[in-house]
């Protein structure tokens, strides 16, 4: 199963050519992350900073294949790749029209109250694991 969601390349995404600076896709693939845990984990990073945990990048790779301009509509597809004990990877691939724009592979980590690596509660456990890619 994956997780879809729309975003539209702004002003503030662009350098001076109209094109999108590859940082903002870093911005990008958080946002898709963090409402991907608001909306189908269940879990806001709201509510996991009010309890003290956390989700933090601890790896990211991407492949830039083509650039994005002001104005595009950007379609991004979440998965989840590999499921671990602390750690899960997704990918996120990103399509404008038919034309594939990047590939991102990000690592989060479950940080426990005490900020170090923990075991996934249950409850995010399950609905990453009924996102997980099917080989």
């Amino acid at each position: 199963m994956s997780y879809a969601r729309q975003i539209r390349v702004e002003f503030n995404h662009c350098d001076p050519a109209g094109i999108v600076f590859y940082p903002r896709y870093f911005e990008m693939t958080n946002s898709i992350c963090e409402n991907f845990f608001r909306e189908v984990v269940g879990y806001s990073f709201h509510a996991m900073m009010a309890d003290g945990v956390g989700v933090p990048t601890a790896r990211i790779e991407t492949d830039f294949r083509a650039p994005s301009r002001l104005g595009d509509v950007l379609d991004w597809c979440l998965v989840v790749e590999k499921l671990g004990g602390s750690s899960a990877t997704f990918r996120l691939e990103t399509l404008c029209g038919n034309d594939h724009r990047l590939t991102a592979w990000l690592t989060l980590v479950w940080l426990s109250p005490e900020q170090r690596p923990g075991r996934w509660p249950d409850p995010v456990r399950a609905a990453l694991a009924a996102h997980l890619e099917e080989a």
